[in-house]
């Protein structure tokens, strides 16, 4: 069952929503210790405003972010009835942002691995050239930071290994941060993607660019999550690795 606490906020002051184009999806699970100040950096942009989609957390993230939203008209939150996986949760939150009539639709982590900082540049590129902007780490300007050997070549090897296989012309196809143009959105069946670990990120980047549009990176520093644990394990790697050939025979 999905709850939106939009649904239960006073009146929104004249004009907050209607100047508020940009919405920024943000799946958590047990995030509580990073949302309400990343909510609180991502508000203080004046166009944007976020869509936080929640897993019934039992740290309590989902009361925190619904007592922002009675206050903030530009925080809005979608409960969940489980953990039920990235790839869904954003499903999820793109059709509900693509229902409040955002045109500018964005996904990151609540680690703080994404820094909000970063998203005008996001939106720049998809509003003067791209219909997806991925925040890229392999890219001339971009990184990582306090990443162990194994996670790099993890990292990379994965980007490599997708993008020989599908013919991606990426740098970072498994990069989470980005920014799809409305249209893009619209235009894809989300209702035929079936990745929903860290794979949704490469399969949704092949579907954009087998449908036509234009895929643009952008530098962005990625550094370790500052508090909490990596929601990373060998089935979500083993998902990635056997749908990037399920992708590639159209299987999926």
């Amino acid at each position: 069952m999905v709850h939106s606490s939009l649904m239960n906020t006073p009146p929104n002051p004249p004009g907050a929503l209607a100047t508020a184009d940009c919405c920024v999806v943000v799946p958590t699970y047990n995030e509580v210790e990073n949302i309400s100040q990343l909510i609180g950096q991502i508000v203080a942009l004046p166009r944007f405003r976020v869509l936080v989609v929640d897993d019934a957390s039992p740290d309590g993230t989902g009361a925190v972010v619904d007592a922002m939203a009675r206050d903030e008209p530009r925080v809005g939150l979608l409960s969940r009835s489980g953990k039920l996986g990235l790839g869904s949760a954003y499903i999820t939150g793109f059709r509900r942002a693509l229902a409040e009539g955002a045109q500018f639709i964005f996904e990151m982590d609540a680690d703080f691995s994404h820094d909000p900082s970063y998203l005008p540049a996001l939106l720049r590129a998809a509003e003067e050239r791209y219909d997806l902007v991925i925040g890229s780490r392999y890219v001339r300007g971009g990184g990582t930071a306090d990443w162990g050997f194994g996670r790099r070549l993890i990292s990379r090897g994965g980007n490599i290994y997708a993008g020989l296989i599908l013919g991606l012309p990426l740098a970072d196809s498994t990069g989470g941060f980005r920014c799809y143009r409305r249209r893009v959105l619209e235009t894809l069946d989300l209702a035929a993607v079936r990745s929903n670990g860290y794979a949704f990120q490469i399969e949704m980047a092949y579907r954009v660019r087998r449908a036509g549009f234009r895929i643009g990176e952008v530098p962005i520093i990625f550094p370790d999550r500052r508090v909490g644990h990596s929601k990373m394990s060998r089935r979500i790697v083993l998902e990635a690795l056997v749908n990037v050939w399920k992708l590639r025979f159209g299987l999926i």
